[in-house]
Parts: C-alpha cells; structure tokens; sequence
C-alpha cells in the first residue's frame, strides 16, 4: 500500500500516514483499488488533479484496478477496514504482509470436469460462483443477496431491517467481489442441502 498527499498543482507527495485533514485529498493506492479521499473543504482544483492522477495510474497498470472516490464523512466498504492503519501510519511489515484473497479456479476444475472427474462439493461451488461472477451484479447487490442468505441459513426468515442491517455488515467486511460470489454460491447449496 502506498499514501500520498495531491498537492495543489497536483503533485503526488509520498507520505507515512494520513490525518484526514479537512483540507487535504489524498491518494491511496491499494494495488487492486485507487482511492481518492477528499477533504470537504478541499479545493475543486485539488480534486480534480486527483482523479487525473489516479486515472493515470490506472492506465500504466497491467491488471485491472478501480478508482474509489471517497468524501470525508461519506466512507464505505472497505476503505472503513483500512482507515484507522492509514491513521496509524504504514511499517515496513504491512507492504510485506497481505490478506490472502480467494481466487475463484474455474479454469482448474472445468478442466477436471472436461476429463472425465464428477464435480465435488468444492467443485459445484466453484461453478455457481464462477457463473455469478460473471453477471456483473454490483458488490452492494451481492452484498444484499449473502445477507438474505445468511439470514435464511440462520433463522429461516429475516426482517427487512435485519437483511438490511447484515448487508452493511458484509459491505463493512471488505470481502473481495469473487468472495462474496464463493460465499453465496456455499451458501445455496448449503440450503438445498439443508432443505
């Protein structure tokens, strides 16, 4: 993870940590996610230099990666999971240390299938997820669909303001897309199971 403060012509300043200072925006480059947080008395020009900058960024990378522009007092998802280490500032440890992701191997297991090998329960989900996945719903409606899940699993039946309750939970978690897919494509067939 790097840090940096955008400056007022737009300059990207390396920096240790962030105070989230009112007047400030700042960078944050997770590899896989760019986020722009803006300070709410920061300058229009200041903003705007830093969605250039991070759209630069994007387009110098070889993997896909997403701009997230967060406003002060607006944060979501998981940008809330990172807020207080960029408070705390970053050690040398945490460029070294990552979340091991979920990656969903649907290449591995069609390969399986295609010789001859009756899919497992690992197997099914990973093609539930990986036919999901490829839907494109958006993380918020992923979000809602593992939270109605959940609760079904749990209590067969779920209020309204329970479903919506657990849904920020799960936004709250900073699941990975492909984990909510895992997630939801387990819990169905856990379910069917079930039932």
């Amino acid at each position: 993870m790097f840090l940096y403060l955008i400056t007022e012509n737009g300059a990207l300043r390396k920096i240790n940590k962030v105070d989230f200072d009112d007047n400030k925006v700042y960078l944050i480059d997770n590899i896989k996610t760019l986020y722009i947080w803006q300070g709410l008395k920061a300058t229009t020009k200041k903003k705007n230099l830093s969605i250039k900058r991070a759209e630069k960024l994007k387009s110098e990378r070889k993997k896909k990666v997403t701009i997230q522009i967060i406003n002060q007092n607006q944060e979501f998802g998981s940008f809330l999971a990172i807020k207080d280490i960029l408070k705390k500032g970053l050690s040398t440890r945490d460029f070294v240390e990552k979340r091991p992701e979920l990656k969903i191997r649907y290449d591995q297991t069609q390969e399986l299938i295609d010789a001859g090998i009756d899919p497992d329960f690992e197997a099914e989900i990973t093609l539930k997820a990986h036919e999901l996945a490829q839907k494109n719903h958006s993380y918020e409606d992923l979000a809602r669909s593992l939270a109605i899940l959940q609760m079904s699993y749990l209590k067969g039946k779920a209020s309204e303001e329970e479903i919506q309750k657990k849904t920020e939970e799960i936004i709250k978690s900073s699941s990975t897309y492909d984990e909510l897919c895992w997630l939801i494509a387990e819990l169905s067939k856990l379910l069917v199971k079930k039932s």
